[in-house]
């Protein structure tokens, strides 16, 4: 049996242990949060305790939490109907509500003139560069950097933040808006004036609970300094990669980037190929965003940077996490190696 390891800590990281416990005490707890008796004041409970959590995580106030589904929809909920701008780097689910009129520079870094009517992302989740965020930007995509950075909303300087939980290691399916307050925002969803009137629904209790979790979790990885023993392992690959094909590119590597994130392009070995080559080998890698619905495809985001569509389908994203190894990173690498080394002797 293959040996595997998981190398796509940006697409979804492992459930965490704290997470996991906190959604099996949370099933036993029988109320609707809506109810006024006591087994709904316990669900509501459980609510508003994993609000503080993720508050303090985010260094933002309870009042400014919206819990909602995941990322994507805390996106719609900020932007439907906005009329805001931004770049073409930005995920998917941002870049459905926006007009992409902000320039890129070939390090991957958007310059943003009008900040009240811009959105700018926190982190890019395929490359890891780090944007710096003006005061008053309309909305940041936080979802890539929370957790693996120090990070507070209140002095990010934006009216609005997008997080989700799974990408710090609580559930799928769950995330959150963050409204600065005053910031007047109807609901999409409407009916029992959950979330204070903004999103209505019954709320998802298990995952509210895991994401509370998670997120006091992280801030204790934060604390203990673990994501910069990360970026040693993410240089050491990259090292290990160079000096494998010294004609790899390293996109974004002059820019900040996240400690954990290494995309990279070797142009000519298709980006699809090398992921499913790394796959057979026991490796889980992505090309790009996961929010594809399993597409893979050259990167918008590459092709904004700059670079020509041979590049950008020849990137792979490697992302790593506080249970990666250096065994992980050096077996992935010389099979990485070997995989091109087979490639170039067919060419020859």
């Amino acid at each position: 049996m293959v040996r595997r390891a998981y190398l796509d800590w940006n697409a979804t990281a492992p459930l965490r242990a704290e997470a996991r416990a906190a959604m099996l005490s949370a099933m036993d707890v029988v109320g609707n949060p809506s109810s006024v008796h006591a087994e709904g004041r316990a669900a509501k409970g459980l609510i508003e305790r994993a609000r503080a959590q993720v508050a303090t995580a985010l260094g933002a106030d309870g009042a400014e939490v919206i819990f909602v589904s995941g990322a994507t929809e805390a996106a719609a909920l900020a932007l439907s109907g906005r009329g805001l701008v931004g770049a073409e780097v930005e995920h998917d689910a941002v870049a459905a509500w926006i007009a992409p009129e902000l320039a890129v520079d070939a390090e991957g870094r958007v310059i943003v003139p009008e900040p009240g009517r811009s959105v700018l992302q926190a982190a890019n989740s395929e490359t890891g560069v780090l944007q710096d965020l003006p005061e008053g930007l309309a909305m940041t995509d936080a979802t890539q950097v929370f957790g693996k950075l120090p990070f507070a909303f209140n002095w990010c300087g934006a009216e609005m933040a997008i997080v989700s939980a799974h990408k710090l290691g609580g559930p799928k399916g769950i995330g959150a808006l963050v409204l600065k307050r005053g910031i007047e925002l109807p609901g999409l969803l409407r009916g029992g004036g959950q979330e204070m009137g903004r999103r209505a629904g019954t709320e998802n209790v298990i995952g509210i609970a895991g994401f509370g979790a998670a997120a006091e979790a992280a801030v204790k990885d934060l604390a203990e300094d673990v994501w910069s023993g990360v970026e040693k392992l993410r240089n050491i690959l990259e090292n290990a990669v160079a000096a494998a094909a010294k004609e790899t590119i390293f996109v974004g590597k002059g820019a900040p980037r996240l400690p954990n994130t290494s995309c990279f392009a070797l142009p000519g070995w298709k980006g699809e190929t090398q992921v499913m080559q790394m796959d057979l080998s026991g490796f889980a890698v992505s090309a790009g965003s996961a929010c594809s619905s399993g597409k893979v495809r050259a990167s918008r985001v590459l092709r904004a940077m700059g670079f020509d569509d041979e590049v950008a389908g020849s990137a792979i994203r490697v992302s790593l996490g506080p249970a990666t190894t250096e065994e992980d990173v050096m077996r992935f690498a010389d099979s990485w190696a070997r995989h091109y080394g087979k490639r170039v002797s067919r060419s020859a």
